[in-house]
């Protein structure tokens, strides 16, 4: 890719009753950063909601820390599409390996996904992407951009059973099609475009101009819309054709299309996984959500922006999925080669057959449980382990090598950064900190060490380690041990 993407994946979790649900997170927590090490925690409140000992930030380059609750965790900064799906499962280990190390692997689960069947609570797989400050973010533009968004998600939706009462738009409660599946488990939550906050009128874009890294040359454009995607086919798809859009944006070559209400679009198609798939344009004209993304495929092939290999791998891989989708809108069962790629047929796919089986419903609530089932994060409860080595060997990551070239199949993902972002310079000055027990304040772009030194990260694809040699020179403190030696004892 030509520019750094990651995703912040906030994580369900599954406790006996007699548990008390924020025990099992504050443990896991606790266990990752000062029995196993995989970090640094935060010495100082982040915020009003983020206190210090929250969470932490990552030798891996990333950070994990609990939100309201639950666990969330941030994968580096990735500069190829293999490396964002690699961090983005390291996370999984991370979690899985302490409720293995806690013994508490057979009575716990955390699950990927985006909805609480019984208290119908969402949360989040957010996307961040760097974009040139200076890109051309006219009203076309952005208009353009929300109708990619919105038809997105018949290539990387999850899949959920049942629906959410769609929430009031404009004061008025608009009605629920009574899905008994649907593509997305985000789109019932989705209340309008573009928003400042996260939390309340949850948007496709979410507008708060916070770029961590110099605002003068970039910006972070941070979506809310997306599902967790379990399938590594699915994830690097849903970052790759995303990255080339924002090529095609910064090139000022986009197709020009504008949704009426590209959030109720969104929500329309989820509602509808037999079809039909169809859009209306500001123009009044219907057209297939398929023919969208059409559109956008052949503007990233046209010539309008280099291609790299995750390009090309994207470009293949998205053709490959709309000429299936075309292929099960027409004839259900066609879109067979996708099973095991994308979510949302595959849950289908395992969920129908189970359902035939046993002479079930899709409102019998042992579907809503084995929904859940399919976002186990523990491979001997999961519902996709047949298809996971089917997947991994269909995303190509031969041909899509992570960054450092051949050894970094051996890499270890929960501790090495990334070497081709800062998110390695990051992960050098934390060992040093911790070597020498001194004391800190970390932060995406930038690091405070001590009284007064400062590391600036304001380059996010700078991995120039020489800015940290007076911090090599660092005296530790004379006696008594840091605020970070204490924290890394625990």
């Amino acid at each position: 890719m030509k520019r750094l993407a990651g995703l912040e994946t906030e994580y369900g979790c599954l406790v006996p009753d007699s548990f008390g649900l924020p025990t099992v997170p504050v443990r896991v927590k606790e266990h990752l950063f000062k029995k196993h090490h995989v970090g640094l925690i935060d010495l100082h409140d982040r915020d009003y909601d983020e206190p210090a000992g929250n969470g932490g930030f990552l030798y891996n380059g990333g950070r994990l820390y609990l939100d309201m609750g639950h666990v969330e965790y941030c994968t580096p900064e990735c500069l190829s599409l293999a490396d964002v799906v690699a961090y983005d499962r390291a996370g999984e280990e991370l979690l899985q390996l302490a409720l293995h190390e806690l013994g508490l692997a057979h009575k716990v689960s955390f699950i990927k996904n985006n909805i609480d069947h019984y208290t119908s609570a969402t949360f989040g797989c957010h996307e961040n992407y760097l974009l040139q400050r200076d890109a051309p973010l006219h009203q076309r533009n952005v208009d353009t951009l929300l109708a990619f968004l919105s038809t997105r998600i018949l290539l990387v939706g999850a899949g959920r059973v049942g629906v959410t009462l769609a929430p009031r738009r404009y004061g008025k409660q608009e009605p629920a099609d009574q899905a008994l599946y649907q593509i997305s488990q985000r789109a019932d939550f989705i209340q309008t475009d573009i928003y400042e906050w996260v939390q309340f009128n949850r948007a496709l874009i979410n507008a708060r101009d916070e770029p961590l890294a110099d605002y003068r040359r970039f910006r972070r454009l941070h979506l809310l819309l997306g599902d967790s995607n379990v399938l590594p086919y699915a994830n690097a798809l849903k970052v790759g054709t995303s990255a080339l859009v924002l090529d095609l944006l910064e090139a000022d070559a986009l197709p020009k299309i504008s949704l009426v209400d590209p959030v109720r679009s969104m929500r329309q198609l989820s509602h509808h996984p037999d079809g039909p798939w169809t859009v209306e344009l500001t123009d009044g004209e219907e057209i297939s959500a398929l023919d969208v993304q059409e559109a956008f495929l052949t503007a990233a092939r046209s010539g309008a922006i280099d291609l790299d290999a995750d390009a090309r791998w994207t470009i293949d891989a998205w053709e490959s999925a709309l000429l299936h989708l075309r292929a099960e809108l027409h004839t259900p069962g066609d879109g067979a080669a996708l099973i095991g790629k994308l979510d949302w047929i595959t849950k289908r796919f395992l969920l129908s057959s189970f359902i035939e089986a046993e002479g079930k419903s899709w409102r019998d609530p042992w579907i809503e449980s084995l929904d859940l089932e399919y976002h186990q994060l523990n491979v001997e409860r999961s519902l996709i382990a047949e298809f996971e080595g089917y997947a991994m060997q269909s995303l190509g990551l031969k041909d899509l090598a992570p960054a450092g070239d051949g050894a970094a199949s051996a890499r270890d993902y929960t501790m090495l950064p990334p070497p081709d972002t800062r998110a390695a310079v990051r992960s050098e000055a934390m060992h040093v900190i911790a070597e020498k027990k001194l004391p800190y304040m970390l932060d995406w772009d930038l690091i405070y060490v001590g009284e007064g030194r400062q590391i600036l990260l304001e380059d996010p694809f700078s991995t120039e380690l020489a800015q940290l040699e007076p911090l090599r020179a660092a005296v530790p403190p004379a006696s008594g041990g840091s605020d970070g030696e204490r924290a890394a004892k625990g």
